[in-house]
């Protein structure tokens, strides 16, 4: 893991620019609300540039497979845990209005496609691009600081939803960290607001 391994030093600037970039992406989504090909461009092909631009390896990034055992582990309890907590807070009236058009415009496999494209660039923002550019000048706080930004990123969501991200965006963080790779929060996070959204028609 992370905490435990060197990582290469990196210009502390570069991860200050990173940080302001982060910033002003989320702003601008806040206001203009982009679809998922847009946000796409916003959450990873600009970070995958800057990368590439400061010269920076993408395995640093959470680009890989990682500790995959312990990541495929972690990533089965997570979907555990979650299940039935979602049973009992996505089928509340906020979540039926604010998610159920989703699945009955898209259906099982329009939503599905919906999730996997929104969540791909959004887990590498958080949980690559945000997390191990922060760690390079706050350590392993960085996995509570990408959390408060990733609470901000929900402010238009369900209240309860946006309540609960400061504690699940630390855990996405945290499996990232101890796994090397956004792939598994990725995971997590796909079956999380999938469920979500089927739930939220019941």
């Amino acid at each position: 893991m992370l905490s435990s391994k060197k990582r290469t030093s990196y210009p502390a600037w570069q991860s200050v620019v990173i940080l302001i970039y982060a910033t002003l992406a989320l702003v601008l989504d806040y206001y203009h609300r982009f679809p998922p090909l847009q946000s796409g461009v916003l959450y990873l092909l600009v970070p995958l540039l800057m990368l590439a631009i400061f010269r920076r390896p993408l395995r640093d990034y959470g680009m890989g497979a990682g500790q995959w055992r312990r990541g495929l582990l972690l990533t089965v309890g997570g979907w555990v845990l979650m299940a039935p907590i979602l049973w009992f807070t996505a089928r509340g009236p906020e979540f039926t209005a604010y998610y159920a058009p989703l699945w009955q415009s898209g259906g099982f496999w329009g939503t599905l496609q919906w999730v996997v494209s929104d969540l791909i660039s959004w887990e590498f923002f958080f949980r690559g691009f945000l997390i191990f550019s922060l760690a390079d000048i706050i350590g392993p706080w960085a996995i509570l600081f990408q959390a408060i930004m990733f609470t901000f990123g929900h402010l238009s969501k369900p209240e309860l939803e946006t309540l609960s991200c400061i504690l699940g965006g630390s855990a996405f963080g945290w499996v990232a960290w101890e796994t090397d790779s956004f792939f598994y929060p990725f995971l997590i996070h796909v079956f999380v607001l999938f469920l979500t959204i089927w739930l939220s028609t019941l």
